[in-house]
C-alpha cells in the first residue's frame, strides 16, 4: 500500500471512528497498518489505534501500539513524532497505573532537544506526570506539574488542556481533603501540615490569595510546633510567592529572608536555590543591581556546591531542555558533551562508563 492509498484509508477510518462507527474504523486502520508500507503514515495510523484505544478503555491495546509508534519514529529520525510517541507511551502507562514508568517517559520526553511539537505537547507532559505523582500522593510535585500544565494552557489558549487540568486538580483536591479528614482523626500533625501546604498552593495557583495566606499561616504554625523547619521553609516561600503576586516586594523579601537563614541552618541547597532565583526576578524587577548581582552569584555558588553543573562544559544543568546521560557511576552529563569527548571511562571519576543509562 503506497502513500496516496494509506492516506485515503486513514481518512477513510477516521470518517468511520467520527460517525461512533469505532469497530469498522479499527479494521481498516489495523489493515493500514498490516499493509502500508509508508512510515509516516504507519505513524498517523498508530496514533489512531493509541487514541481509539484509550477512549474505549482498552488501556493494553494502547500500550502495544504505543510501542510500535517509538519504534516508527525511531525510523523516521524525527524529534517531533519521537515526542509524540513517548508521550502516547507514558499516557498508556499511566492509565495502566505504571506511575513510575510513565513519570520516566515524562521525563524522557521533557528532556528532548527543542522541538516544533514541544509547545503544544508540553502541557499534555506535564498533565500525565502530574496524574502520576497523584497516584503515587506525591502531593506537592503533583501540583507543580499541574501548574505547568496549566500556564501551558493558558500561553496557548488550549481550552481543552485546561478543562483536563481542571479535572486533574478537583481529583488532587479530593485526595488532599481525605488525606486532611485522616490526618484529624489520628492526631497526625506532620500530615495535617502537608495539607495544609497543598491546599495554600492551590489556593495560590488560582489566584486565590486570601485564602491562601491563611492555609501558609496554620502550616508554619504546626511546621513550627513540630520542628519541622524545611517545611517551615515552604510555607515562607508560598507566603513569597502570595507576596509577588500582589506586587507587595518588599514583604515577599522579609519572607524570603526567613526561609533562605531555615534553608541554610538546615543546609538544604535545592531550596536555597528556589529562593536565590525568586529573589534575584524580585531584584530585577526593582531595578537593584548591586543585590541581584549578589544573590545571581551566590545562585551559581549554590549550583557548584551542588554539582548540578555539566563536568565537560561546566554549564548548569536544568537551565536549559537538554538531554542528560547518567553513567554507572552516578555522574552526570550533557549527552552531547560525552558525544563529543569520546571517552569511554567517566571525565570525573574515570571509572568504565560502558553502559550508561539516559536520564
Amino acid at each position: 500500500m503506497g502513500q496516496d492509498q494509506t492516506k485515503q484509508q486513514i481518512e477513510k477510518g477516521l470518517q468511520l471512528y467520527q460517525s461512533n462507527q469505532t469497530e469498522k474504523a479499527l479494521q481498516v486502520w489495523t489493515k493500514v497498518l498490516e499493509k502500508s508500507s509508508d512510515l509516516m503514515g504507519r505513524f498517523r495510523v498508530l496514533g489512531c489505534l493509541v487514541t481509539a484505544h484509550s477512549e474505549m478503555g482498552r488501556y493494553k491495546e494502547m500500550l502495544k501500539f504505543a510501542v510500535v509508534q517509538i519504534d516508527t519514529a525511531r525510523e523516521l529520525e524525527d524529534a517531533d513524532f519521537l515526542l509524540e510517541s513517548y508521550l502516547n507511551l507514558a499516557r498508556s502507562n499511566e492509565k495502566l497505573c505504571e506511575f513510575h514508568k510513565t513519570i520516566s517517559y515524562c521525563k524522557t520526553c521533557l528532556g528532548l532537544p527543542g522541538t516544533r511539537a514541544g509547545a503544544q505537547l508540553g502541557g499534555q507532559v506535564s498533565l500525565s506526570m502530574g496524574n502520576a505523582f497523584l497516584g503515587l500522593s506525591v502531593f506537592q510535585k503533583a501540583l507543580e506539574s499541574f501548574e505547568k500544565a496549566l500556564r501551558y494552557a493558558h500561553n496557548n489558549d488550549d481550552a481543552m488542556l485546561e478543562c483536563r487540568v481542571c479535572c486533574s486538580l478537583g481529583s488532587f483536591y479530593a485526595q488532599v481533603k481525605e488525606s486532611m479528614k485522616i490526618a484529624l482523626q489520628h492526631g497526625d500533625r506532620p500530615l495535617q501540615a502537608l495539607c495544609l501546604l497543598c491546599f495554600a498552593d492551590i489556593h495560590r495557583s488560582r489566584g486565590d490569595l486570601e485564602t491562601a495566606f491563611p492555609r501558609y499561616d496554620s502550616a508554619m504554625s504546626i511546621m513550627t510546633e513540630i520542628g519541622n523547619r524545611l517545611g517551615q521553609v515552604q510555607a515562607l516561600l508560598g507566603v513569597a510567592k502570595c507576596w509577588v503576586a500582589r506586587k507587595a516586594l518588599d514583604k515577599a523579601l522579609d519572607a524570603i529572608e526567613r526561609a533562605q537563614d531555615l534553608a541554610e541552618e538546615v543546609g538544604n541547597k535545592l531550596s536555597q536555590l528556589k529562593l536565590h532565583c525568586l529573589s534575584e526576578s524580585i531584584y530585577r524587577s526593582k531595578g537593584l543591581q548591586r543585590e541581584l548581582r549578589a544573590h545571581v552569584v551566590r545562585f551559581h555558588e549554590c549550583v557548584e556546591e551542588t554539582e548540578l553543573y555539566c563536568g565537560l562544559c561546566g554549564e548548569s544543568i536544568g537551565e536549559k531542555n537538554s538531554r542528560l546521560q547518567a553513567l554507572p557511576c552516578s555522574h552526570i552529563f550533557h549527552l552531547r558533551c560525552l558525544q563529543n569527548n569520546g571517552t569511554r571511562s567517566c571525565p570525573n571519576c574515570r571509572r568504565s562508563s560502558m553502559k550508561p543509562g539516559f536520564v
